[in-house]
């Protein structure tokens, strides 16, 4: 095994002449396997600046980016490692121009578009013009414009929305802007309608891999076959990394619909599983394997461990998030005041423990209850940097300096 890597993970990085589906599960090494077949494609003749690895959030992004420099040195900064949205960015702010777009256009905030919505709606209901956000939202994700929407329109509310939503595109138009759904429709309309812009970016991907590929939405999936082209498709050279059982954005135009394409898109898809576990002990993992054994499952997979057995898992009732959080401290108390024993240590100190929570708003009663019990603490995340009104304002004043037709910025 090459570079430390089990045989599955070798066969996926080895596989490089046709389209791939690599189903990870989770803590099985994708991230590893992604960066070493990056070096892989190098070592195997390919640019650098040919190989795209795409990934769903600028974080996992820039980690990608360091660990591929780790790997493969200087030449990782000529990989592109993005997000989809930014991919986007790059192709619209190249070839925007044949869609009426100035290289220089703005995108707009979630406010931006709340406040145009509802200049466009004559509303001055915020929650109206949120409903209408998040409908066109979903339309946009969906691959649907104004007019689609409309013939589709199933009620007067869709009618309404789909109304709107046409005096939207048409202020944004005028705004030289796009939302951030925009940042995918439009760079798919590029690749659809416009032949010379579709053979340009696809003679520039000459490998295309893709992170997290089980919250693709449609577009995206559409954006990524005209990327990678193919003719026959058996040629097509791209490697899509995802695990049907972590699929958790299907309220954000996230569909499992794109894992069952792609088999008939690409007929000759070599499908490689990635089973062995690095993060869990076998008791974690038998554990979640009970918990996702009912899910519906487009490819059947066991994960299995080689770290040992483990402490068997502790399930808690609790009456309420204020009990919750009042069990989780009393639990840190004691093992603290026992010294807990891993790997033969003892962690006595309050640095040595962490409560993991799903979203910010979940640390509240841990934060009140930490308090009264004396433990300091500090919380990780918090309030986006660019979400501070003072950002905000100094943002606006560089976006019209840059597109003085942005009268939102105004």
């Amino acid at each position: 095994m090459a570079h430390g890597l089990n045989n599955a993970q070798q066969e996926a990085v080895n596989y490089l002449h046709g389209p791939c589906l690599v189903l990870a599960g989770a803590g099985s090494g994708k991230t590893r396997v992604i960066t070493h077949k990056i070096g892989r494609l190098i070592e195997a003749g390919m640019p650098p600046q040919k190989i795209a690895a795409i990934t769903f959030t600028n974080k996992a992004a820039a980690e990608m980016r360091e660990r591929a420099k780790g790997l493969i040195g200087r030449a990782a900064k000529d990989v592109v490692v993005c997000t989809f949205h930014a991919l986007g960015v790059k192709m619209l702010r190249q070839d925007g121009a044949v869609l009426g777009l100035k290289p220089q256009f703005s995108i707009m905030d979630s406010d931006d578009v709340t406040g145009i919505l509802k200049d466009a709606g004559g509303s001055t209901d915020m929650a109206t013009a949120r409903q209408w956000q998040w409908t066109i939202s979903a339309w946009k994700s969906a691959g649907l414009n104004a007019e689609q929407a409309l013939a589709q329109a199933e009620d007067d509310n869709a009618r309404v929305t789909a109304i709107v939503m046409g005096r939207y595109e048409e202020r944004l138009s005028a705004y030289q802007s796009v939302d951030f759904d925009d940042l995918i429709s439009l760079p798919l309309k590029l690749l659809r309608d416009h032949e010379a812009v579709r053979q340009k970016w696809q003679s520039m991907m000459g490998h295309v891999l893709v992170d997290e590929y089980q919250d693709t939405n449609a577009t995206q999936y559409e954006v990524l076959k005209l990327l990678v082209g193919g003719n026959p498709a058996d040629s097509a050279r791209f490697t899509a990394v995802g695990d049907d059982d972590q699929s958790i954005y299907g309220w954000r135009g996230a569909t499992l619909d794109n894992l069952k394409k792609l088999p008939v898109d690409f007929p000759a898809l070599k499908v490689i599983k990635l089973e062995q576990n690095y993060r869990s002990t076998s008791a974690i993992l038998r554990a979640a394997n009970n918990v996702i054994g009912p899910n519906p499952k487009l490819f059947p997979k066991t994960l299995f461990s080689e770290l040992g057995e483990g402490e068997p898992v502790r399930v808690v009732d609790a009456d309420s998030e204020e009990h919750e959080a009042e069990r989780a401290v009393a639990r840190i108390q004691s093992l603290r005041a026992d010294g807990l024993p891993v790997q033969g240590k003892q962690y006595k100190e309050f640095r040595d423990f962490a409560v993991l929570y799903r979203a910010n708003h979940q640390a509240k009663p841990f934060e009140k209850a930490l308090r009264r019990a004396g433990i300091p603490y500090k919380v990780s995340g918090g309030q986006s940097f660019f979400d501070r009104a003072e950002i905000r304002d100094l943002c606006a004043w560089f976006r019209l300096w840059a597109n003085n037709a942005d009268d939102p910025a105004f």
